[in-house]
């Protein structure tokens, strides 16, 4: 398959794992009402272990390979002030977007870097694009029950709405793929940067939501994701 043809597979796949996961929200009680609301948590602390792999396992990696570290350092840094901004941004502009702008931040970035990750190496991008996908199906589960919550949109429409965003990954792969591969300390900061919204987003809405009085279980959903991506990069290497 030539390499335009598995960019954009690779991140279609991971962007329709949004209304995918946005789908499954919609699930009925899955078991008693205890076992429904740690499942629930669970997914949701899954989708940080699975960007935290994403982070330590590729995005940190390989864009600090190209990059000298003052400079690795300050796209870090600048990624989690970006989302920071963004976040502030969105909280005071109260606008019902808000939760479609954060997927959004995550996903397009990650998507270019997928794309020129392809072009430089193909473990790389297949790689990136499995933890892409295990973070999006999370994020689009907690996603549509807060706008389901904030909104007035019904749930087909949010869906359609997720589905047309999964349509943006394969644009911005091929972008990634045509154009920032030639520049590789460029698509090293992209991946920085994307890092560091990265982390802050863990800790800013993710964690938070992860956690449940009372019971234990669900942080193992953080450690079970994290450890799905270490399986994936050892198994490539």
């Amino acid at each position: 398959m030539e390499s335009w043809h598995t960019v954009i597979l690779l991140t279609l796949m991971a962007g329709m794992a949004m209304p995918l996961g946005g789908w499954l929200s919609g699930v009925g009680r899955l078991g008693p009402a205890w076992l429904d609301s740690e499942l629930r948590h669970g997914i949701v602390a899954f989708g940080g272990g699975a960007l935290l792999s994403a982070v330590a396992l590729v995005l940190v990696p390989e864009g600090s390979a190209e990059l000298e570290m003052p400079i690795a350092v300050g796209c870090l840094l600048a990624g989690g002030l970006g989302f920071m901004g963004l976040d502030v941004w969105l909280q005071r502009s109260g606008t019902q977007a808000s939760q479609l702008a954060a997927m959004l931040a995550d996903f397009v970035p990650e998507a270019l870097a997928l794309g020129a990750a392809f072009a430089l190496s193909g473990e790389g991008g297949v790689l990136l694009a499995a933890l892409m996908a295990l973070q999006n199906l999370p994020e689009g589960f907690s996603a549509i029950q807060e706008l389901g919550r904030s909104t007035s949109y019904s749930r087909y429409r949010l869906l359609l709405t997720f589905t047309a965003m999964a349509l943006l990954g394969p644009v911005a792969g091929l972008s990634g793929l045509f154009w920032l591969s030639h520049y590789p300390q460029l698509v090293s900061g992209i991946m920085l940067f994307a890092a560091g919204g990265i982390l802050y987003s863990i800790f800013q809405d993710l964690a938070p939501e992860a956690r449940l009085d009372q019971h234990w279980a669900p942080p193992l959903g953080a450690v079970l994701g994290f450890a799905l991506g270490l399986g994936g990069d050892m198994l490539i290497s």
